[in-house]
C-alpha cells in the first residue's frame, strides 16, 4: 500500500492509522479502491450497482473483538463523488468500525465527498462507530462533506456513534437516523469546531421504536470567526422508552449558532428530556488558567481541547 506524505497524513488524522490497518479494512483515495483486506469473520465486497458505488461490509454472528477500517481520503481538486456503504452485521457481535474522511485540496475547484452510510445490528451485537472529517490544503477550493448515517437497531442490541469535525472543512450537511428496538440503546456524541466562514448543519432523527428503548445525544460544538452553525436534534418516543438530547455549544467572534432540538412524544410511557446552551467562554475560567501562567490565548485553546474531548 504505497503512499505519500499527504497520504499518510491524512489517514492518521482521521482514522489514527500508521500503516496497514490490521482486520478488515477499505481504503478508498480519489473515487476508487485503493487497498482493501479481510477477515475469516469479515467480508467487503465491491457493490455491483454502477448508479450506488460502494462496499457491503459483512459481519458474521458471533464476531467479537474486531475492526473494520473503511476511510476515504481525496487528494485531487474538483473530486465529487457519492458513496453508499451497508453494514450487515449479525447477531452477537462486538465490533468497533473506523470511518471518516480527509480532503487535500491544493487547487482551486471545490473537491466533494458525500456518503450514505446503513447499519443493519443484529440482536445482542454492540457497535462501536467513530468517524472523523478533516480538510487541508494551501488551494482556494472549498472542502465539502456532507454524510448521512441511518442505523436499525435490533432487539438488545447498541451503537455507540462518535462523530468529530475539527479542522479544514468548509461546508457539512450531516444527518443521521436511528430506529432503536426492544431494549436496544443509541449513544451519539457529536464534537465540532468551525472557523473563518465555514458552514455546518446537522440534522438528527432518533426514534424509540420498542419497549425499553434508549438515546442519549451529546453534542458539543465551538462557532468561531464567522461560522455559522446549525442544529436539529429530534427525540421521537414511539414506545415506552428513554431519551436525552444535550446540545452545548460556545461562540466567539462574530460566529452564529442555531440550537433547535425536539422531543417528540407519541406514547404516554415516553420520557423525553432535552437541553440546550449556548454562550461563550466564562472570564473566570480564562482568568483562573491565566494565573497559572497561561496566556489569554494558551488559556482559550485550553478550554477549547476540554470542552471537545
Amino acid at each position: 500500500m504505497a503512499q505519500n506524505k499527504v497520504d499518510i497524513n491524512l489517514l492518521r488524522e482521521i482514522a489514527d492509522l500508521e500503516g496497514t490497518p490490521k482486520g478488515a479494512y477499505n481504503i478508498r483515495k480519489n473515487g476508487k479502491l485503493e487497498s482493501r483486506g479481510r477477515t475469516e469473520n469479515i467480508d467487503i465486497v465491491t457493490k455491483d450497482d454502477p448508479e450506488k458505488p460502494g462496499i457491503d461490509i459483512y459481519i458474521k454472528d458471533g464476531t467479537r473483538n474486531q475492526s473494520v477500517h473503511i476511510p476515504v481520503i481525496i487528494t485531487e481538486t474538483g473530486l465529487d463523488e457519492l458513496v453508499y456503504n451497508d453494514f450487515h452485521i449479525g447477531a452477537d457481535c462486538d465490533v468497533v468500525i473506523v470511518a471518516g474522511c480527509g480532503i487535500h485540496n491544493s487547487g482551486t475547484e471545490k473537491s466533494e465527498h458525500d456518503g450514505v452510510h446503513t447499519f443493519y445490528v443484529g440482536e445482542n451485537s454492540k457497535v462501536q462507530y467513530v468517524e472523523k472529517h478533516y480538510g487541508e490544503g494551501e488551494g482556494t477550493g472549498e472542502r465539502v462533506m456532507n454524510p448521512q448515517t441511518v442505523v436499525y437497531l435490533e432487539k438488545n442490541s447498541s451503537i455507540t456513534l462518535d462523530t468529530t469535525q475539527l479542522r479544514g472543512v468548509d461546508s457539512t450537511k450531516r444527518y443521521t437516523k436511528i430506529v432503536v428496538k426492544e431494549g436496544a440503546e443509541a449513544i451519539i456524541t457529536e464534537k465540532l469546531l468551525t472557523h473563518d466562514k465555514q458552514k455546518a448543519t446537522s440534522e438528527m432523527d432518533v426514534i424509540l421504536a420498542g419497549p425499553g428503548a434508549s438515546s442519549r445525544v451529546i453534542s458539543r460544538s465551538v462557532a468561531q470567526d464567522d461560522s455559522e452553525q446549525i442544529f436539529y436534534p429530534r427525540m421521537i418516543g414511539d414506545d415506552a422508552g428513554f431519551g436525552h438530547v444535550q446540545c452545548d455549544s460556545i461562540l466567539m467572534g462574530e460566529a452564529k449558532i442555531q440550537s433547535i432540538p425536539a422531543i417528540i412524544a407519541n406514547h404516554p410511557d415516553a420520557q423525553l428530556v432535552h437541553e440546550a446552551a449556548i454562550g461563550r467562554i466564562a472570564g473566570d475560567q480564562l482568568l483562573k488558567l491565566m494565573t497559572l501562567g497561561l496566556t489569554a490565548e494558551e488559556a482559550e485553546e485550553e478550554i477549547l481541547n476540554g470542552f471537545l474531548r
